[in-house]
């Protein structure tokens, strides 16, 4: 009897969850990742292969990729890393392989672009500008007549985003999200109502709803808590599905991972931003713990028809949440409450900085609550100002409902305390 030939492809940077399992589901893969940014030997229980090189950069991961492709094919190229997407598609074209077109990943990273595909399809109406100087943001304040909301043109992860309600805040903000460079200055009407993420999967231009996360966001627009599935949600439910779906078809997306972000205004959801990639913050474990669908899984297999997606969007069995811990900014001089706790914690090695924010969290499989602590004594921390200082460490909970994960989350959070001497 012969052996059946693994399915073969690339994937491209991420976190390591798309790739844990390829192995059992027979799936050969090579991974392409910037050095420093993976857990390597993690990625490697799973993978055949590791190369590494700026994934960022077309030129290189043609130099990468080719040449392996030429010796033995790959069935699809695929990334879930959000500055590799472009790239990814050129390789892609340049190899005659299937994929997002790089266009569709460039109008998704540029927020303008976004916003336009929506105007263009009648969508989510937001009033947003590129401005291009301290008057024009003035200028939009003063048009709209309320807050507003002056963030960078491109990127993710809650950076230079500022909600400004005067001339001078504005004018400060401009000059800030000028100086960090990225994407240019765009200006929105400022979307009243809690935030929450709709992490959608798509193949072939059908788009399910996979799981609807809720959060917490402090005063910095960081996301410190996410829980699914979203009670704040249910009663936009059906339209938050269908303005979904309008968002994907506007955009040109067809296949593979969503994750979009919507404010519940009382006119409606509306879009903040979507991105064709897999949500981080360990969102997708968490829509797995709460409907039984991993999206994270099925970014390897749809695309080589292992699996299919579900007819229609799964129903909550259970709910889920993850909270990062936060600290004061210092210096810590004592964690205590950890000795005392009664579920599994994992301490990242001192001296160590994990590549991502949610160390070990696919080995907690088979446990119902877990805290991974990523800080030590003498250690500095830094306030939650963006999700770059989420790197202290979390609790997640599965429960019965969203509720009680939630709960149990800050039963575990209120327990862990991290003794600081401030920065002077």
């Amino acid at each position: 009897m012969t052996t059946p030939r693994p399915r073969r492809i690339a994937v491209v940077g991420g976190r390591p969850a798309p790739v844990h399992g390829a192995r059992e589901l027979g799936i050969d893969v090579t991974l392409v990742h910037t050095e420093g940014q993976f857990d390597r030997a993690e990625a490697e229980e799973h993978v055949s292969t590791i190369v590494t090189g700026d994934i960022t950069d077309t030129s290189e991961l043609l130099a990468l990729l080719q040449p392996l492709h030429e010796e033995n094919p790959f069935e699809f190229i695929l990334t879930t890393t959000e500055l590799a997407a472009v790239p990814v598609g050129e390789v892609n074209a340049k190899l005659g392989l299937p994929g997002t077109d790089p266009e569709v990943s460039r109008i998704i990273q540029d927020k303008a672009l976004t916003r336009a595909a929506l105007d263009r399809h009648g969508l989510s109406p937001v009033r947003h500008r590129i401005v291009e100087n301290e008057a024009e943001a003035v200028a939009f304040l003063a048009e709209v007549g309320g807050p507003i909301v002056l963030k960078p043109g491109k990127g993710a992860g809650s950076l230079h985003i500022h909600r400004v309600e005067t001339p001078e805040e504005a004018t400060a903000a401009v000059k800030a999200v000028a100086d960090f460079g990225y994407g240019g200055v765009l200006a929105e009407e400022f979307l009243q109502g809690p935030v929450v993420s709709v992490e959608a999967f798509s193949h072939q231009g059908r788009h399910v709803v996979l799981g609807i996360c809720e959060y917490k966001v402090n005063e910095h627009f960081v996301e410190w808590e996410c829980s699914v599935s979203s009670d704040q949600a249910s009663p936009f439910r059906d339209e938050i599905h269908t303005v979904t779906a309008g968002v994907l078809d506007a955009v040109g997306l067809t296949d593979g991972p969503s994750h979009s972000e919507f404010v519940l205004t009382p006119n409606g959801p509306r879009l903040l931003e979507t991105h064709n990639r897999l949500s981080g913050a360990g969102i997708p474990e968490m829509v797995n713990r709460s409907t039984g669908w991993d999206p994270a899984r099925l970014f390897l297999t749809v695309p080589l028809g292992i699996d299919r997606l579900p007819e229609e969007a799964p129903e909550p069995k259970l709910g889920a949440a993850i909270r990062f811990l936060d600290a004061e900014a210092g210096v810590i001089t004592a964690i205590s409450g950890v000795d005392e706790l009664s579920v599994p914690v994992r301490w990242v090695p001192k001296g160590t900085t994990p590549p991502h924010m949610i160390p070990y969290l696919k080995d907690f499989t088979g446990a119902d609550e877990g805290v991974v602590l990523a800080k030590h004594v003498g250690d500095r921390t830094a306030s939650m100002d963006s999700l770059l200082a989420s790197d202290k460490g979390y609790v997640f909970a599965t429960a019965a409902t969203r509720a009680d994960a939630v709960g149990r989350c800050e039963e575990l959070a209120a327990a862990i305390r991290f003794h600081v001497t401030p920065k002077s």
